[in-house]
């Protein structure tokens, strides 16, 4: 019988990871839940690179960001174990399954090499990068003092093709793994929906400005009363531009935004008030 934890009194015996290991340990988490196609298709990616230790919401959190429970009590549930993989559940949001990962699981005994996000079902350029629960998981690890990536794809399909983004992935792992990143700075890496062999390559961009318009759609409910659902169209408010995220993703390159944990207005610090 799979054995349910409670984060407030439970005391972890996490003994395959606190040994010493000869590979790396990655942390990975996810806002579209464990069960989601893209953070499986990153385990089978990453099983021959290092050890995995995933910890990851028990159903979809998209747009959660980096928000944490501060009034429920939350649980974690181990789904599979397999040699150099644990897979875990929990009820919270994406940034709850990294802390109590590390909190918890590992009880800070040992130190993950790297936190991933991912890979999410749908883009997270441009601004979508403050919503994105995907990126509190990464922006979380690199809070945590951790090289953190985040991986993306501009398709929202349960059934999304993630196979292309294979060697880049796997790529992109390694060398963090074995470079690091620097403090304060992790990465957000997004592709288009290409066949495989199809991208062009990788750049680094800035991100994009945008916006989201037609974001309330109104509907008017039976017993007499509205009700609104949160959908939205994205525009992009620079499409010249030809340095970032978007204009990336729209002429077939993967795009990687180095994004900080600072997001102090540096230039604006001499304003007078």
């Amino acid at each position: 019988m799979t054995k349910k934890l409670y984060f407030c009194i439970h005391k972890s015996i996490f003994m395959h990871f606190m040994t010493e290991q000869k590979r790396p340990l990655i942390l990975i988490s996810n806002d579209d839940g464990y069960q989601a196609k893209g953070i499986n298709c990153l385990i089978d990616m990453l099983r021959d690179v290092a050890d995995l230790l995933v910890c990851a919401p028990d159903s979809a959190r998209s747009g959660f960001s980096c928000a944490f429970s501060a009034t429920m009590p939350l649980r974690l549930e181990k789904i599979r174990e397999e040699e150099g993989l644990q897979v875990w559940a929990s009820n919270g949001t994406p940034t709850d399954c990294v802390k109590l990962a590390l909190s918890v699981l590992l009880e800070g005994r040992r130190r993950p090499d790297m936190v991933i996000g991912g890979i999410n079902h749908g883009d997270n350029a441009s601004v979508n990068t403050h919503y994105s629960g995907t990126m509190g998981v990464t922006l979380e690890g690199c809070m945590k003092y951790i090289p953190s990536v985040a991986f993306s794809i501009c398709d929202f399909r349960p059934d999304a093709d993630f196979e292309p983004l294979r060697p880049y992935v796997r790529q992109i792992t390694q060398r963090v793994l074995q470079e690091g990143l620097p403090k304060g700075v992790c990465l957000n890496v997004n592709f288009p929906v290409m066949a495989e062999g199809d991208y062009r390559g990788v750049k680094l961009c800035r991100m994009s400005a945008g916006s989201w318009t037609n974001e309330i759609t109104t509907c008017h409910h039976p017993r007499g009363y509205d009700y609104y659902w949160m959908v939205g169209r994205y525009q992009n408010d620079e499409p010249e531009a030809t340095d970032t995220d978007r204009w990336a993703l729209e002429h077939g390159y993967v795009a990687i935004t180095p994004t900080r944990i600072d997001v102090t207005a540096y230039d604006c610090l001499e304003m007078n008030f």
